[in-house]
């Protein structure tokens, strides 16, 4: 029904956009509007909303002075145009307008106030002091597409066990590898969640969905993978980034949800060798939840291995940690294989380093074999044939 008065305007950022979207098509489920200040006070106290676990209010409260202009003169009923940029991108149909602290709200979220948190201080320039509750509708196709190819996919292939795997990739490296091939041993469908944030970064997400996109492709059973964005808003930036992981991966058709012990926010909640037990207090988040012990690249055993199965000690063990690898490639330096997969690391390196070479075809010639033929070669090919020779044995 419409509202007698005059359409105001609430202007959002693309995170706050996203952030909606998720909850419209389902995946925040129970949440399925914003909630109103009873609720979110009921929801502060419990960790659940209409029965089931949820770990922290579901609101909007954009900043600026024209937003809270706008809410503190809004009454029920009154249908509020979302603005992204100029552009109309949804409505809210006004229940409440009700007062937030907003260090409150980045304390449920994050479970801390310190500015020098990862996210605190973006996060707390994007909130205002008043919060709007009710109905809502946006424009977002990205989240509707993905969920739409898992659940085409799932009944393509028939698929029953169907594991979700969130996952940075960044950079992608043989641990992710082999962390994939093991989900893909015990299910039918594994869909990897690839986050896609909203800070600007160099390593892009579109380079991250290359290379994966690429491993997938090249080297995975085909219609048994899945790759889709995941919106990855403020909202999973906290110490609750595992439950909102599992609501989501559930809410998306999976089954089974499959992290790493390092995790953000499984130190929180891993338990020996079992996180279920912890989850079962947990109303309505019904996934398993399966850890996977930390892999590293063993000097004695030749080969990468799982820290519970392999016998030699951490002096003999080279960790797969992302920070280094990628420092190593803003740098410019090709990762070792055992690493990263040259291909992968050529797709990176020709990505952050375009016409880096001054005569890429001589260099080319003098230094990689070839059968004679002249051909116009890629910088990726260089990295590719140059890693090549960086694995040859005989003078080393």
């Amino acid at each position: 029904m419409k509202s007698s008065r005059k359409s105001n305007q609430l202007f959002i950022d693309q995170e706050a956009l996203a952030t909606l979207a998720l909850a419209q098509e389902g995946l925040l489920h129970p949440v399925d509007k914003l909630m109103n200040e009873k609720e979110a006070r009921e929801v502060e106290e419990k960790k659940e909303y209409k029965g089931k676990a949820f770990p922290f209010p579901f609101i909007l409260a954009p900043s600026g002075k024209r937003n809270e202009k706008v809410l503190k003169e809004s009454k029920t009923g009154d249908r509020l145009d979302l603005i992204v940029n100029s552009k109309k991108v949804g409505e809210i149909e006004v229940e409440e307008v009700f007062k937030i602290d907003p260090i409150e709200r980045l304390k449920t979220i994050y479970g801390t106030t310190d500015l020098s948190h990862p996210g605190i201080e973006a996060t707390l320039s994007r909130l205002g002091k008043y919060a709007v509750s009710g109905k809502f509708w946006v424009e977002f196709e990205e989240v509707k597409k993905a969920k739409e190819e898992i659940r085409e996919l799932k009944k393509k292939i028939k698929a029953k066990n169907v594991s979700a795997i969130m996952m940075a990739a960044k950079p992608l490296h043989r641990a992710h590898e082999r962390l994939i091939r093991l989900t893909l041993e015990s299910s039918d469908l594994v869909v990897i969640f690839l986050l896609k944030p909203y800070v600007k970064e160099r390593f892009s997400y579109e380079l991250r969905k290359k290379t994966l996109d690429f491993f997938i492709s090249n080297y995975l059973p085909k219609n048994r993978v899945v790759l889709v964005p995941l919106e990855n808003t403020y909202i999973f930036a906290g110490f609750n980034e595992l439950i909102l992981d599992a609501i989501v991966a559930q809410n998306f058709g999976c089954n089974r949800l499959v992290v790493g012990q390092n995790h953000a926010g499984l130190g929180l909640y891993y338990d020996k060798n079992s996180l279920k037990s912890v989850f079962d207090q947990f109303k309505g988040i019904n996934i398993e939840i399966e850890t996977i012990s930390e892999f590293v690249y063993c000097d004695e055993c030749k080969t990468l291995v799982s820290t519970n199965t392999c016998p030699h000690g951490t002096h003999h063990h080279i960790s797969y940690h992302a920070e280094s690898i990628l420092e190593l490639l803003e740098l410019g330096i090709l990762p070792p294989a055992v690493l990263v997969r040259k291909e992968i690391s050529a797709i990176i390196l020709s990505e952050l380093f375009p016409n880096r070479f001054k005569n890429l075809q001589k260099l080319y010639a003098d230094l990689i074999p070839n059968p004679g033929i002249m051909e116009r070669h890629t910088e990726k090919d260089f990295y590719i044939e140059l890693m090549k020779l960086y694995q040859t044995t005989s003078l080393t």
